[in-house]
């Protein structure tokens, strides 16, 4: 294990924040200098989508990452990369009621019914809505540990259901959602992987008491 003192921590967690707020920097900048292609309103709904799900992709890192490099300190890094996925997937979800629906509920419901890429986007987002607002110290006491945890697991749910929101979305050259789908699935086994793992110790550990 690779601990670090207090001060390094607060230097890398200072540095992520910055990080993860550079694609709004740079959007707000390509704005202020018009530059945000033909299509603005598609190039900000692509952006915010794309760097939720890549947020989600890194949060869900942490863990395997975590245990491959023997850095515990990585796991107080997971809750803000989770919020900053669902920031970005607020800015993704307000891009579309905003300036592509113009706030029209009768609209927006009627495209959520119809279009399955966005009834699948907007599945992702509900999912998200209940790990952001538990996502807080005093949640996690007041839920306990236990139930704290088994209502994060969402958190995979939301990953599967935005990779297919982008899979349904894009149609034709599916390369990119390719991409987070495999890598997804490499989570995923990981995790699975862990489990078996630890229920072989807690069987074993049985077997020989």
């Amino acid at each position: 294990m690779r601990a670090i003192d207090a001060a390094r921590f607060r230097r890398i967690r200072a540095g992520v924040f910055l990080l993860c707020l550079v694609p709004l920097a740079r959007l707000l900048v390509l704005g202020l200098t018009d530059a945000l292609t033909a299509n603005p309103i598609e190039f900000i709904t692509r952006s915010t989508g794309t760097w939720t799900l890549v947020l989600l992709h890194v949060t869900l890192a942490v863990t395997p990452l975590r245990r491959a490099l023997g850095w515990p300190w990585l796991l107080r890094l997971r809750r803000m990369l989770g919020l900053y996925a669902f920031f970005y997937g607020c800015l993704h979800l307000t891009t579309y009621v905003w300036l592509d629906q113009f706030f029209d509920p009768a609209s927006i419901v009627r495209d959520i019914v119809k279009r399955p890429f966005i009834t699948m986007g907007f599945t992702a987002f509900m999912l998200m809505l209940p790990l952001a607002l538990t996502s807080t110290h005093a949640m996690v006491r007041r839920l306990g540990a236990a139930r704290w945890q088994r209502l994060h697991r969402l958190v995979y749910a939301v990953a599967v259901a935005g990779v297919i929101h982008y899979w349904w979305l894009v149609k034709r050259d599916i390369t990119q959602p390719l991409i987070y789908a495999l890598v997804l699935a490499g989570l995923l086994a990981a995790r699975v992987g862990y489990w078996l793992g630890a229920a072989r110790g807690e069987r074993a550990k049985r077997e020989t008491a």
